[in-house]
């Protein structure tokens, strides 16, 4: 870029003007008289002080001429990350730009900004289940998590960027409509849910009970998509049936909480007392729950001081290796597990565990593949960050996020067999057990 210099001189003939401030020539003139005078070894140093005093005088009349203000405010305590190699000069060319261009600008707040920036910030590690809160936001998700709520029983996750239902769960009004594990949720009352993170679809869908929503959903083989509506209601999760088909036993587990680990242990003594040859634990459309109560079921099973899963943080540093606590009683005990779409988490990893240390066979579809752990982590003005720490690594080395489990016998459950009340998934278990029990 050219710059144009006032000085009030003329530009001498056949050559360039070069501008020099009385100090400068001040500076030349006392190394002239160094050089004449054979004085060599300071001659450097008496130049770089010349040159960063002109370099000084250029910089401040320049700064007197055209000053530049830049605020800064409530940062104390801030401390630049070390390792960090980025341009924030674009970040702040384009606050700027938006600043003096934007049509609606007047009518954003830069805090308002400065939460924006962070919530892309987040995005940019693509991860559905990291998400930011403002102090408000935060406060409401809380409060909808703690309190009282409405809804429609669905479990969500995020698949290839798209709104998916993991499992509808047992009667709940997404179940009674006929929502599927692995529909797409396109729409919630006709707000697109496209780039929508995890939460801010979580705290959309539910509401009052009572009250309607509408979700738009489109499913592998139909040519367009269809709304339900559904109506909120009071969501109560259930635990586990037990029954007995013939001399097998079968444990429905509809979620691993807090009721799960006394009534799994009081199926398994119906069993017991019903005298069954092999039982199967059937864990689809379980979104999972707590660790320990995967970990304690699967206790009843893997032998003591045997791995069920790893949590591995990056860097692949374990943060902890967890073991069965034992007694694995019902290790030689006929075992069959049943999976679809819908089991994820800590249905993967009971599953997961039991595979990988007893060759328990799996029949059904590929699980859903949560592994992640996330933490919530207090920002200094009252807003948070959900952010994931770790992922879950099955004994096998196997990672469970975005994989799931693959079954030993791939059975699906199609909308006919379900119109039809058929379950070839539950036959395909009972055939397999009957097979394990012959041996």
């Amino acid at each position: 870029m050219e710059e144009h210099m006032e000085g009030g001189k003329e530009e001498p003939k056949g050559g360039v003007f070069i501008w020099i401030s009385d100090s400068l020539k001040l500076a030349l003139g006392v190394i002239w008289r160094l050089i004449k005078k054979s004085v060599w070894i300071p001659v450097f140093l008496v130049l770089l002080v010349g040159v960063s005093y002109l370099s000084f005088e250029f910089g401040y009349s320049r700064g007197q001429e055209k000053p530049k203000n830049i605020q800064l405010s409530d940062i104390s305590g801030f401390k630049n990350p070390s390792g960090v190699i980025a341009d924030f000069g674009t970040f702040w060319q384009a606050w700027d730009l938006i600043n003096n261009y934007h049509l609606k600008n007047d009518k954003i707040t830069s805090q308002d900004k400065v939460y924006g920036a962070i919530s892309g910030l987040v995005s940019s590690l693509d991860d559905p289940y990291s998400d930011f809160f403002s102090p408000e936001d935060g406060k409401k998700f809380e409060e909808d998590v703690n309190g009282y709520f409405g809804g429609v029983g669905i479990q969500l996750g995020i698949v290839d960027d798209v709104l998916t239902a993991i499992a509808p769960l047992k009667n709940t009004p997404a179940q009674r409509a006929g929502i599927m594990a692995g529909d797409s949720i396109l729409a919630v009352n006709n707000t697109s849910t496209q780039g929508m993170s995890l939460d801010d679809a979580i705290l959309l869908i539910r509401g009052p009970e009572g009250s309607e929503v509408v979700l738009t959903i489109f499913r592998k083989g139909w040519d367009r998509t269809k709304d339900f509506k559904l109506t909120r209601e009071e969501i109560v999760v259930p635990t586990l049936d037990y029954e007995k088909i013939g001399n097998i036993g079968r444990i429905q587990l509809y979620s691993f909480n807090l009721n799960a680990t006394r009534e799994f242990y009081n199926a398994l003594l119906k069993a017991r007392d019903d005298g069954v040859s092999g039982l199967i634990i059937d864990l689809r459309d379980n979104p999972g729950g707590y660790l320990d109560v995967a970990v304690e079921i699967a206790s009843w099973f893997v032998p003591k001081g045997e791995d069920v899963v790893k949590e591995v943080a990056k860097d692949d540093e374990v943060l902890e290796d967890i073991k069965s606590y034992g007694p694995g009683t019902l290790k030689d005990f006929p075992v069959v597990i049943l999976l679809n779409k819908g089991s994820a988490s800590a249905s993967e990893i009971l599953a997961g565990a039991l595979r990988d240390n007893l060759k328990t066979p799996i029949v059904g579809e590929r699980s859903f593949g949560k592994g992640t752990v996330q933490e919530i982590k207090d920002l200094r003005d009252g807003s948070s960050l959900k952010i994931t720490i770790a992922h879950w690594v099955m004994p096998s080395g196997k990672i469970l996020e975005g994989e799931g489990i693959d079954p030993d016998y791939k059975v699906e459950l199609t909308e006919k067999d379900i119109e039809d009340k058929k379950d070839p998934q539950l036959d395909k278990a009972l055939e397999v057990m009957k097979g394990i029990i012959k041996k």
